[in-house]
């Protein structure tokens, strides 16, 4: 049986459906808290019987840092796909961020280990990525160097060093580190914050731009790998390095809105900067703007998926249809925004 953490967010909503297609035996976790009717919404966007697929799956009430539930969990796996993970680019948030990324990581691994799992897939990102020399494009061997990273950054970076031991102790390991991921389920999080901005028709857009993907790419890559004899290895996992500007206008016209025009300048973006830290110490909000993501978006990665395509001889989506598929599921779940 297959287990796979993070059950409940993008990738690893797809990631069920994709391997409960192929008839395989899964289990999933959930947190109490977690939405499970909003499994059986995305399994609705490609299947007219989604329930038959939720039903198939064997729903386990579990916390990758409670070890007892976590243990329960594990019984009878042979495979591993550890997708759970805490997004937060907050300095505040360094606490949670390593609590779940890195110290559910060691939980997830010492397991894998005591089990003798047969594979570990561990969804990391290119955000754990070692930054690149000037003009450098981005590869799995860039040096990894803690320098103007993010909080989120380093935690990814950290659970990596963990799944390397996993690696180190026996357990056939694969890492994949996507970019953006683009895909239909989560409006208020996470890539979802594209359609929304989109979808308000904003004059505004952010300077540079980052490597994006395909949820099912991301999925399809994921499972090919583990089926695979591939171990011990990395593998960055993006399309296309796209400017922010035509990720935005590509969503807002599949929306018909408009496409935005104007580009923020950088002292503007720094000036946001400073007055969101100002709300965030006078609120206790979440920051949405720090230093760090005003220095990412001055010096944006070009990323290489040359490894991937090579060693999997792997065609991507086309993202014209993923974000045209995306952007029609937003519209059906959330009509009013549209009106």
């Amino acid at each position: 049986m297959i287990l796979v953490t993070g059950g409940t967010g993008l990738v690893g909503t797809h990631l069920l459906f994709h391997l409960l297609r192929k008839g395989l035996s899964v289990r999933a976790i959930y947190r109490a808290d977690s939405r499970l009717d909003k499994v059986e919404e995305i399994f609705s966007f490609y299947s007219k019987k989604p329930n038959e697929y939720f039903n198939k799956i064997d729903w386990v009430e579990a916390d990758i840092n409670d070890i007892p539930s976590l243990e329960a969990a594990f019984k009878g796996i042979t495979k591993v796909y550890h997708c759970a993970a805490y997004i937060s680019f907050d300095p505040a948030d360094f606490n949670r961020l390593q609590k779940v990324n890195e110290e559910g990581t060691v939980n997830i691994v010492n397991l894998c280990i005591a089990r003798k799992i047969e594979k570990l897939c561990y969804v990391s990102s290119i955000a754990a990525i070692g930054r690149s020399l000037e003009g450098a494009i981005a590869t799995e061997d860039n040096e990894w160097n803690d320098g103007k990273v993010n909080v989120y950054a380093i935690t990814k970076h950290m659970a990596e060093m963990e799944v390397w031991r996993a690696s180190q102790e026996g357990v056939p390991v694969v890492i994949v580190n996507p970019g953006v991921i683009l895909g239909p389920g989560f409006w208020q999080k996470g890539s979802g914050s594209f359609f929304r901005i989109a979808a308000k028709g904003s004059r505004f857009y952010p300077p540079g731009g980052t490597g994006f993907v395909t949820v099912n790419d991301v999925v399809h890559i994921m499972v090919q790998l583990m089926d695979s004899d591939i171990s011990g290895q990395r593998f960055i996992v993006i399309d296309k390095n796209l400017r922010y500007k035509e990720v935005l206008s590509n969503i807002a016209r599949e929306f018909g809105k408009p496409t935005p025009k104007i580009q923020l300048k950088f002292w503007q973006l720094n000036l946001f900067s400073r007055l969101d830290w100002l709300r965030c110490k006078l609120t206790g909000k979440r920051r949405k703007l720090t230093r760090k993501n005003v220095y990412s978006l001055r010096h944006p990665e070009i990323y290489s998926n040359k490894k991937v395509t090579e060693t999997l001889n792997f065609e991507f989506q086309l993202m014209a249809e993923a974000i045209y598929f995306s952007c029609n599921r937003f519209k059906e779940a959330y009509p009013e925004k549209f009106i």
